[in-house]
């Protein structure tokens, strides 16, 4: 056995010991007044026994006994004291149900009440007995029910027993709603996590002698190195470390309250702080906030909020803290520690992946277990390719990125490529310099020092202006395939909000969301927000040009790539457009290109059978049209059992002329069949 083990045993026994001398105490205050008698003599030197037998345990170690640290944590009279510890015997020692029936007079009374309290204990006080007692308000005991507040039996809280024998654990009514952190040291942290570390710790220090501790918020997307700063300040601060999802938090008041009290007793016996994590909760939700800002408010001791953006109140002191992920050369030092003896092989590699992946220590980590794990079982070639294992990495890198941004937008599987772009030169090479610019904006922007010049306009952003169907989105997935990167569309109807201010907080936890993986982000339709700037004639009008300002800031100030598409580029303010970097107009397409578009529109396993490529390129219709009609068609030939033809591409033609409210000419559809 070790020595600090047997120093925990030792303590152990000798708190063992000392409850005992303590209940001992109590159990010779219930004979004397069992005795009812002058002489009591014999009571008075049992209890002066067991009172030295608690003054020589104090002796023989340094460490408080949690008896006497429960008292001075709640401010316990002696009264109290003894009240607690007479429920306490009845746990504890089997002769204290007898000793409490003969104090009472009544067998049938063989447990504590607060009337035998009153009468049989030493300084007796009501005001102990009162709901604003510690007894009663940090819930040590228990009243059970009965006919009266003092005869009705009482009984010690099983989190306060378990406590006093030295036994430590979570309230079992938390269990399921608070969960313990695992303890992180400084060494597991990225140098600029550990100065917010420090920063934290110092706060704490400082403020403990003077007042109530303030309230610590965390800012910020990094979630989990939120928990870990969290977690290495309270190592520091030689605390325990409790998390609770704010979604958990009851909004029944009383709930709510009795939820505070048992989170405030945990802070003190536990010696712990409490994590509010707020990051998955919608504070659009008036009543969730107002229980989250009560449970902040209302509770005392070391408490963590940890939120995407901060949160106000208004009696509670607040620090907030913002927490951003590791910088590019903390992320470096991670790669290169989670890689190991292969980064030599990889160093271009790494350098592309920080260039375009922000991601935490802990993401770096997963994603090197998944790639070289994929890359040891032989799934995509040998440890010795070093291309290989960079291709994992990158597409390991793109899949722990991508869960914050499912439950905000919808992810496109791009499937388009070049060759089914069809579009006009000019049109072409601007795609092909947008695919170059989000290549290369590493060695821009940082090997070059162009992005020292100017922190701002560093983002890359596209407007695709042109009408339905003439390939807007396909070419967004023709560059989300050539970049390797995932096709985000945005529903601009769900994020623009008639409540102000609202918008630009949806924007906000989308480009947040983003950041992490720099997906290239579809604005659809964005005409519905980037209107003609309009005169300022009331507040609405005011914040109008504010949302877009905000959205137009956060794709200038974007890691990735953001594209918006619009059918009327006339309906764009020109103030807006020369703040965007790359503008495409998608033409209608002529008769040329329609053909092409017709060549390449059926894939190689259809059949089909006699089809007129220049007859199909008369009908007047864009690239998107083409599509609707030749996949009808696929189905009108499939049922009929036989080839695509003429006569079943004629069919649905009138059918997408009539779904686009259009008259179908005998010049698009002369002599077809």
């Amino acid at each position: 056995m070790t020595a600090s083990a047997a120093s925990e045993m030792d303590w152990i026994e000798a708190n063992q010991q000392y409850l005992s001398a303590a209940l001992a105490v109590v159990r010779s205050e219930l004979k004397s007044h069992a005795q009812r008698s002058e002489n009591t003599r014999e009571a008075g030197k049992q209890i002066n026994a067991a009172r030295q037998a608690m003054q020589k345990m104090k002796s023989v170690t340094s460490s408080p006994f949690p008896l006497d640290m429960l008292c001075t944590t709640f401010n316990l009279s002696p009264f109290e004291r003894d009240i607690l510890l007479l429920c306490a015997g009845m746990e504890l020692d089997c002769t204290f149900p007898q000793a409490c029936a003969d104090a009472q007079g009544d067998p049938s009374r063989a447990y504590p009440t607060f009337s035998l309290a009153l009468a049989a204990l030493p300084d007796a006080h009501w005001s102990a007995i009162t709901p604003d007692a510690p007894l009663r308000r940090w819930r040590l005991i228990e009243v059970g029910d009965g006919s009266g507040l003092t005869t009705s039996m009482l009984r010690i809280d099983e989190r306060v027993l378990h406590y006093l024998a030295g036994v430590h654990h979570l309230d079992e009514r938390l269990m399921g709603m608070v969960e313990p952190l695992r303890m992180l040291e400084y060494p597991d942290l990225v140098p600029s996590h550990i100065a917010l570390v420090e920063r934290l710790v110092r706060v704490w220090q400082q403020a403990e002698a003077r007042s109530a501790l303030p309230v610590v918020q965390l800012c910020g997307s990094e979630t989990a190195g939120k928990r870990e700063i969290a977690a290495a300040a309270c190592v520091a601060l030689g605390l325990n470390l409790n998390e609770i999802y704010a979604s958990f938090i009851p909004v029944i008041p009383a709930e709510l309250d009795a939820l505070i009290r048992l989170c405030e007793r945990e802070a003190a016996l536990g010696k712990s702080a409490l994590m509010v994590d707020c990051e998955d909760v919608d504070m659009n939700d008036a009543t969730r906030r107002m229980v989250i800002n009560q449970m902040i408010e209302r509770t005392n001791g070391p408490l963590i909020v940890s939120t995407l953006e901060p949160l106000r109140m208004r009696e509670r002191s607040m620090v907030t803290i913002d927490v951003g992920k590791p910088t590019s050369g903390e992320q470096r030092n991670i790669w290169e520690s989670a890689l190991g003896s292969v980064t030599p092989d990889l160093n271009s590699n790494v350098d592309t992946l920080i260039s375009q992946y922000s991601i935490s220590a802990r993401t770096i980590h997963n994603a090197c277990a998944s790639a070289l794990g994929s890359m040891a079982s032989g799934n995509d070639g040998n440890p010795d390719d070093s291309n290989g294992l960079g291709k994992l990495l990158w597409d390991a890198c793109r899949e722990q990125a991508r869960p914050r941004l499912d439950n905000l937008a919808q992810r496109i599987e791009p499937a388009a490529t070049w060759n089914d772009l069809v579009l006009p030169e000019m049109q072409r090479q601007t795609l092909l310099e947008i695919a170059v610019h989000v290549k290369e904006r590493a060695k821009v922007y940082e090997s070059w020092g162009f992005g020292a010049k100017s922190s701002g306009g560093l983002g890359i952003s596209a407007l695709f202006t042109g009408g339905s169907g003439t390939g807007k989105t396909m070419a967004s997935e023709v560059l989300a395939n050539e970049l390797r990167l995932d096709l985000y569309r945005i529903d601009l109807s769900q994020v623009v909000s008639k409540y102000i201010g609202e918008t630009e907080k949806n924007l906000r936890h989308v480009f947040d969301a983003a950041e992490e993986g720099g997906a290239i982000l579809l604005f659809d339709e964005a005409d519905a927000l980037f209107g003609k700037r309009s005169e300022v004639k009331d507040s609405h009008d005011r914040y109008a040009n504010i949302e877009v300002s905000y959205l137009l800031q956060r794709m200038e100030a974007y890691r990735g790539l953001a594209i918006l598409t619009t059918n009327m580029k006339n309906a764009v303010d020109t103030a807006f457009l020369r703040r965007i970097r790359f503008i495409v107009n998608f033409p209608f397409p002529d008769a040329k290109q329609r053909m092409r578009i017709w060549e390449g529109i059926f894939p190689e396993s259809t059949p089909t059978d006699g089809l007129e490529m220049e007859k199909l390129a008369r009908l007047n219709v864009a690239g998107g049209n083409i599509r609707n009609i030749a996949l009808n068609a696929a189905f009108l030939a499939a049922n009929a059992g036989g080839e695509v033809r003429m006569e079943h591409l004629l069919r649905a033609a009138r059918s997408e002329y009539v779904k686009m409210e259009k008259p179908l000419t005998d010049a698009e559809i002369g002599g077809w069949v």
